[in-house]
């Protein structure tokens, strides 16, 4: 929570004229939601950030004051102006020739084309509830069951249909042939992105965590795809590390923003210092 002023936030009735309204969150006095209004959390940031973009419009003229006490509903036309502000605010570099392929050669795995992988699993699923701790030691249990040498023949898909918690335990917990695109982001990031992640055929030798739980995977085929190259890439290169840079000098400038606002009722990131990384 910051708790810095602000001079000029684009009501006449701010909390710095006197005007203090507890139990309300508040960007510089002025409400996100009215009295006894139930809001979820993704919601009020996102109206404080919508807010604290106002108020900065308010700032450099591009928007009237708002004499009310409640942050007002944007129409089109008042948006299209907080976009043209950002654009005008938050100003990233393009990235050059040798950033992109610097990029490439730290990335190649990513950008591999045709590569799969034949793999079945068994899901421990993590639910409101669920003792997790417990949850893990039985699938380091059956882990360290399946990596052993000599398991006999069955053993993985009769353990998928006893434990696994995903509807493919009735195929003894296979899957198919996967890519990258079919896998939540962590497993495509744990099966085909990592440094050590092509361990070839079997058990992988450790959990994988992911949003849905522990997976235990073994990998029945690849396809190894094959790499382009940066010349085929390089238009799609600078275009992504754009939109990173953007991301990144946006996060930023809302981070100052919040930082130099006297914000109330609601969690979010500022920096009071322009300096910010």
């Amino acid at each position: 929570m910051n708790a810095a002023t602000t001079v000029g936030c684009g009501s006449g009735h701010c909390a710095c004229a006197g005007e203090v309204q507890p139990q309300l969150a508040s960007i510089n006095g002025i409400a996100l939601h009215q009295a006894g209004e139930v809001v979820d959390a993704a919601t009020l940031r996102e109206r404080a950030y919508t807010e604290l973009l106002r108020q900065q419009a308010v700032k450099a003229g591009l928007l009237p004051r708002h004499a009310g006490l409640v942050a007002p509903e944007l129409d089109d036309e008042q948006r299209q102006v907080i976009e043209s502000l950002l654009d005008a605010a938050v100003v990233s570099p393009d990235p050059g020739e040798t950033e992109c392929r610097r990029y490439y050669e730290a990335n190649k795995s990513r950008f591999i084309v045709g590569q799969a992988l034949h793999v079945r699993h068994i899901l421990f699923a993590v639910t409101p509830g669920v003792n997790v701790h417990a949850l893990s030691q039985r699938a380091e249990s059956a882990l360290l069951e399946l990596s052993r040498k000599q398991v006999p023949e069955g053993r993985f898909e009769q353990l998928a249909a006893e434990l696994s918690n995903c509807p493919s335990s009735a195929q003894g917990g296979d899957l198919g042939w996967v890519t990258p695109e079919d896998c939540a982001p962590e497993l495509a990031n744990e099966l085909f992105f990592q440094t050590d992640s092509r361990w070839g055929m079997g058990v992988h030798p450790r959990l994988v965590h992911t949003r849905f739980g522990l997976h235990i995977i073994e990998v029945l085929g690849r396809k190894k795809g094959q790499l382009p190259e940066f010349s085929e890439l390089g238009e799609q290169i600078a275009a992504r590390l754009r939109l990173q840079s953007r991301a990144t000098a946006l996060r930023q400038y809302m981070q100052l923003l919040v930082g130099q606002a006297q914000v109330e009722g609601v969690d979010l990131e500022g920096a009071d210092s322009p300096l910010v990384q």
